[in-house]
């Protein structure tokens, strides 16, 4: 047989391996590898080819419905941080310019932009994360409950702004010494493991992870899969309580799975503190947000609700960004 006669009929067998039949109960006619038929089917209709499956397909939600549940409107609290006229340079050249806005408790706010917009400064110029650059400078007034940032001891206010970082960085040692030992750092005496559990336990809770790692705290953190160490580390960071939680792409290195819980997680916690994340995934700023401020070129061009934003943008830039003319 030459390779022009070999039969090829890549449809003509069922999942489980099976011969199928035509509509006809007749077995399909082969095919060449011309692709035409072997024995000519003169004044009939070619066989509908079919597939079996072992089992029905099981619809999907909606994806508005699914969003719907994650956009459930929370009730804006108190103003925790207020902006006035930020800017920050790296010597001279100016990373923001003269940023304006309120961050309240129970809303998400998330900043997006292109890159080097100069969001990821104005994220870690909320707890003076850029003064660790040396030749970083700010210009401007940040209140948090009424007080100047710099009017507090730097450990003290990034107990009330916590961070959690793009890449999960859980310290070298056991799950609950990860969220013990913030809450070791800020006390006065070393307080022992009896006296530390309660809220270690609630801090994981809180998180989402407790039930996957109860049976074990004293595992090695470095063990958990990527997204269990993400959670870990938001543990970590809301342990004392803080009343902002700023996060820098935090689902960016996650899978869609690991992403998903994440996303829910900053859903429950807006309830009891104030978010402030910085994503470059605009379908994720639609699904998490309440607020919303694009950033081009350190300025900040447009802040408004999430719906404002992505659906009636005032700016024309804002509009040319959330419709994926340039990114």
């Amino acid at each position: 047989m030459t390779p022009e006669e070999m039969v090829l009929d890549p449809f003509s067998f069922a999942a489980d391996g099976r011969e199928e039949e035509d509509s006809t109960g007749e077995r399909p006619q082969p095919l060449t590898a011309a692709g035409a038929l072997t024995e000519p089917l003169a004044g009939t209709v070619p066989p509908v080819r079919t597939i079996v499956l072992d089992r029905p397909p099981t619809p999907a939600r909606p994806t508005e419905h699914r969003e719907a549940v994650r956009l459930a409107p929370a009730a804006a609290g108190p103003e925790r941080l207020s902006l006035r006229d930020v800017s920050v340079a790296y010597g001279d050249k100016e990373a923001v310019k003269s940023v304006s806005l309120s961050i309240h408790q129970g809303e998400v706010l998330a900043l997006i932009g292109p890159s080097g917009c100069g969001k990821t400064t104005l994220l870690r110029t909320l707890n003076r994360l850029t003064e660790l650059t040396a030749s970083a400078s700010r210009s401007g007034d940040i209140l948090l409950d009424g007080e100047d940032i710099h009017d507090l001891v730097d450990t003290t206010l990034r107990s009330r702004v916590a961070m959690v970082f793009q890449q999960p960085n859980p310290f070298p040692m056991s799950v609950f010494d990860n969220v013990a030992f913030a809450l070791r750092e800020q006390s006065r005496k070393r307080p022992g493991k009896r006296a530390l559990e309660p809220l270690v336990i609630d801090a994981l809770r809180r998180a989402g992870l407790y039930d996957e790692v109860a049976d074990d705290l004293d595992r090695p953190a470095l063990r958990l899969s990527g997204g269990q160490q993400q959670r870990l580390c938001i543990a970590r960071a809301i342990a004392l309580r803080p009343e902002v939680l700023l996060m820098d792409e935090p689902c960016s290195a996650l899978d869609p799975i690991s992403t998903g819980v994440i996303e829910e997680l900053i859903h429950e916690l807006r309830r009891e503190l104030a978010v402030v994340i910085v994503t470059h995934n605009l379908a994720q700023a639609h699904r998490v947000a309440d607020k919303v401020a694009f950033m081009y070129l350190g300025d900040l061009i447009e802040y408004g609700t999430t719906n404002e934003v992505f659906e009636e943008p005032r700016a024309t830039r804002t509009r040319d960004y959330v419709s994926g003319a340039f990114g």
